[in-house]
């Protein structure tokens, strides 16, 4: 599986989106009648597809009516929601500001102190609106955050940072005791962010009830960038996947594993799934949308770092509402809007009746996927070619 880079140095070649494709087998079903929901800490969900907590993408209105439709929003509690009373002022300043100045501006945002009431009023919201509460923090914050979380009623609650793993070793603070913490947890708990085997594994010991594979292919994420570090989202996942497998065979709780960033379209979402996954964490498709709040501006959760920022705001647009990129119909030609009609008619034409009969799909490596017959969409940036 590995290749000689050097002299005594071996690396293991591993897969990203483009650079697989899935194979049709023996039988096709109707798309109308396969089954996409999923199953995370217990709660089923229509929509196998998470919005990610991030400030340009989920607000209360948006986490709302991302519930109506049946699926989750997670609200970022480290973000603007719960620094400010009025964060669509502080929304405006960042879509306005030039390129040059976004970064600079976002580090300074988030210099305002989290304020607990907010983050309490948020959820309420929330809940008054009949909307599923899922919220996120990092660890550092995690266990003060979820008592204030669970006594305002949220749902999930999500801790979530550049890797995670159970032994974090540092001097100048106490780390999160993540199995504690999962234990002493009154609703279900999700834990990111990993790509390993070995980490998805203990992380499921510690009793994580989901978790978010990925580190760094998010559409504003520049961790690949400036640290160097990352797996592909087909490998990561199919590894993820095969620690869960032998954490549901030897205990018999099944852990959903969450392939989060690296997805713009529904082929990439479809072969996530075939890759192992249980629902996917996108956030760039979901900022095109009416109603998220960064006004067609997108920005990763590392931006605001005040030394060592990694991510960057870019601008995806408003192209429709979260009803059309969900479920159409699709006014555009690149896969960016109906997504769950894009996987139903996948998994229809692969013969996978629900989400798990996708987990044994062949998939096949075609780095010519994306190129092969498509010369003029290419040359005329259009569709594929984009």
């Amino acid at each position: 599986m590995a290749e000689w880079i050097g002299i005594n140095r071996r690396a293991r070649r591993c897969y990203g989106f483009d650079e697989v494709a899935l194979v049709p087998g023996d039988k096709t079903i109707n798309p109308n009648e396969v089954d996409t929901a999923c199953e995370i800490g217990g709660k089923r969900l229509k929509v196998p597809i998470l919005a990610a907590a991030m400030d340009g993408v989920v607000d209360v209105r948006f986490a709302v009516e991302m519930s109506r439709l049946g699926g989750i929003a997670v609200l970022n509690l480290d973000g603007i929601q719960a620094r400010y009373e009025n964060p669509d002022i502080v929304l405006e300043k960042i879509a306005h500001a030039s390129p040059q100045e976004a970064t600079e501006l976002i580090q300074s945002v988030y210099t305002t102190s989290i304020k607990e009431k907010l983050i309490a009023r948020r959820i309420t919201e929330i809940k008054r609106k009949k909307g599923t509460a899922v919220v996120s923090c990092i660890p550092a914050y995690a266990e003060k955050y979820a008592r204030i979380a669970v006594a305002s009623g949220a749902d999930i609650f999500v801790i979530q940072s550049t890797v995670t793993t159970i032994r974090h070793i540092a001097k100048a603070y106490k780390s999160l005791d993540l199995s504690k913490f999962c234990k002493n947890t009154k609703i279900p708990v999700i834990i990111g962010n990993c790509v390993t085997y070995e980490t998805t594994l203990e992380l499921m010991q510690a009793g994580a009830s989901g978790l978010l594979i990925g580190i760094g292919p998010g559409a504003a994420c520049t961790t690949r960038g400036v640290l160097g570090i990352g797996v592909p989202q087909v490998t990561a996942t199919v590894d993820a996947a095969a620690a869960r497998d032998y954490h549901y065979k030897r205990t018999g709780k099944y852990v959903s594993i969450i392939t989060d960033g690296g997805m713009n379209r529904g082929g990439d979402i479809c072969k996530a799934f075939a890759a192992g996954a249980d629902a996917v964490m996108i956030g760039s498709s979901f900022a095109r949308a009416k109603e998220a709040p960064g006004r067609g501006y997108h920005w990763g959760m590392a931006t605001s770092h005040v030394n060592l920022p990694r991510g960057t705001r870019i601008y995806v647009g408003t192209t429709g509402s979260l009803k059309e990129i969900l479920f159409g119909p699709a006014k555009v030609d690149d896969g960016s809007q109906n997504l769950m009609g894009a996987l139903k008619t996948s998994m229809g034409s692969l013969g996978a009746a629900n989400i798990k009969e996708m987990h044994d799909v062949e998939v096949i490596i075609a780095p010519s996927i994306q190129t092969e017959g498509k010369i003029f969409q290419v040359g005329q940036r259009v569709g594929m070619g984009k």
